[in-house]
């Protein structure tokens, strides 16, 4: 009988802790706790009669073909959608640069399995995405991580770090960028950083991965190009672009897409065969519907909308609550679905959120995402799913918490 299991597992997994933020969802029962932890889109927001209506259709015209395993890359008629919906944003691409996956988790993983042996370096914003770091650290790198700034990723850290390896005769495997609203800051990288960091991935020769889940999420301001289309306006090949449609269609779909050089997708196709083999029919078919069929521009004008007054009530209340000299800031976003809060350097948010769990309102501890050597005194806030009144009533339960704790500390 094995009575030690330890010593059996891989060893990319023996240190493996998981996804940190869904072990403090069992805290969140509770029904008068107002959550702004996970990053959840409005139900408000889902087009229930259109995909009523889609699923029928498909249903009752192809159920045999929809019940069956369907093409590793992808259905052609998402693929062939997903290139209109592109071009939208100026980005051009073909079939063979395509690959439709399970989910932008899903090719995060695809991702840090394709390029990182243990060991490498990959180089980062502080604080980044939690999901990214997970899907990163099965494969044991050594994380590179720099502050984000108000306009986005410090990219003369950067520059630095990479004279360094390249002195040592070394290079990351790729700079992780999320320039769009970033989770969890809310930050927009500038016009002027995008340029930069190509020119950083032309000069040490080092690509960058931009993950795009809330770039059609911009309630103010100017869009700005992704990077993936400034590098195809140099006639670059540098970016490999991850996008999803959990956040703006549903995220129970659990599809989504990476788009890069043939080679790239190629072998992330290759994982694909070995991990899901294939993203079920069904929801690729329903993501065609969504892209093609139910008022694509219109929806997303809704969600615009609604998500921005939401935005707005937060960010005034915010105001409200917190003056000054409480000594609490927070980011202000032109988009996404996440601002990022600090609070006094005394205050250990993870200590904070059991806290605030008393005072029945909840958010994510900023600990969880940084790669190494994390602050202690920030947190993520989510606007999306709660209600305005439960946003008002949220952020006055948070105030009543931190005031406590400041005084406590004082």
């Amino acid at each position: 009988m094995i009575k030690d299991w330890q010593d059996r597992f891989s060893d990319n997994i023996k240190e493996f802790e998981g996804y940190s933020i869904g072990k403090i969802f069992k805290y969140l029962n509770n029904p008068e706790i107002i959550s702004l932890a996970g990053g959840l889109p409005s139900p408000d927001m889902f087009q229930k009669h259109e995909m009523r209506l889609a699923s029928r259709k498909r249903l009752e015209d192809d159920i045999d073909v929809i019940m069956q395993y369907t093409g590793v890359p992808g259905e052609q008629s998402l693929i062939n959608a997903v290139k209109g919906f592109l071009l939208r944003d100026d980005i051009r691409v073909n079939d063979e640069n395509i690959v439709i996956t399970s989910s932008g988790q899903h090719g995060l993983d695809l991702t840090g399995r394709l390029f990182i042996n243990p060991g490498d370096i990959v180089m980062l914003d502080r604080p980044t995405f939690a999901g990214a770091i997970v899907a990163f650290q099965m494969q044991r790198p050594r994380i590179a991580g720099y502050d984000i700034e108000d306009d986005g990723p410090n990219v003369e850290e950067y520059r630095k770090k990479l004279i360094e390896l390249q002195s040592e005769g070394k290079k990351p495997k790729f700079i992780y960028v999320i320039p769009d609203f970033q989770n969890p800051t809310g930050i927009t990288t500038s016009l002027r950083k995008r340029e930069i960091l190509l020119d950083l991935s032309y000069e040490f020769d080092v690509p960058i991965v931009e993950d795009s889940p809330y770039r059609d999420l911009r309630y103010s301001g100017k869009s700005i190009p992704s990077i993936f289309s400034l590098d195809q306006k140099r006639e670059g090949t540098n970016v490999i672009g991850l996008y999803t449609f959990s956040k703006i269609f549903c995220p129970g779909i659990r599809v989504g897409f990476n788009i890069g050089p043939t080679d790239v997708i190629g072998r992330m196709i290759n994982i694909k065969e070995g991990n899901v083999l294939n993203t079920p029919k069904y929801n690729q078919d329903m993501c065609t519907e969504f892209l093609t069929e139910m008022g694509l521009e219109a929806h997303m004008e809704k969600c615009r909308k609604y998500y921005g007054e939401k935005l707005d009530v937060f960010l005034e209340t915010m105001k409200q609550y917190f003056p000054p000299e409480l000594g609490v800031k927070w980011t202000k976003p032109q988009g996404g679905l996440f601002l990022w809060v600090t609070v006094p350097a005394g205050i250990d948010t993870n200590k904070l959120f059991y806290e605030a769990i008393k005072y029945k309102v909840a958010f994510v501890p900023g600990e969880v995402f940084y790669g190494e050597n994390p602050a202690t005194n920030a947190m993520r806030i989510n606007f999306s799913y709660a209600s305005k009144a439960q946003l008002t009533e949220a952020v006055k339960r948070l105030s009543e918490c931190i005031r406590a704790e400041v005084s406590r500390e004082s």
